[in-house]
């Protein structure tokens, strides 16, 4: 005996793919710490905070210090 009452066959969801961010400024302003920098990813919807330290120079140019976690993204994408 057959029946046309089934069941939908569930299909796992692909797996999110691991990237590098590439951090593209949105925002930024000065404080006494240094400047602070709003930033969000090019690729995917993850935003973060980032200090660049005011005795920072040209000369000694050190990469923003991240204030923040990423915002916006998946918990088991990891870059």
């Amino acid at each position: 005996m057959t029946t046309t009452n089934t069941l939908p066959i569930l299909r796992p969801a692909p797996a999110p793919v691991a990237h590098e961010h590439s951090w593209l400024t949105e925002s930024r302003h000065a404080t006494s710490e240094g400047i602070v920098v709003y930033v969000r990813c090019g690729t995917c919807a993850a935003r973060r905070v980032d200090l660049r330290p005011s005795s920072a120079t040209p000369s000694t140019a050190l990469p923003p210090i991240a204030m923040s976690r990423s915002v916006g993204e998946s918990p088991t994408v990891r870059p």
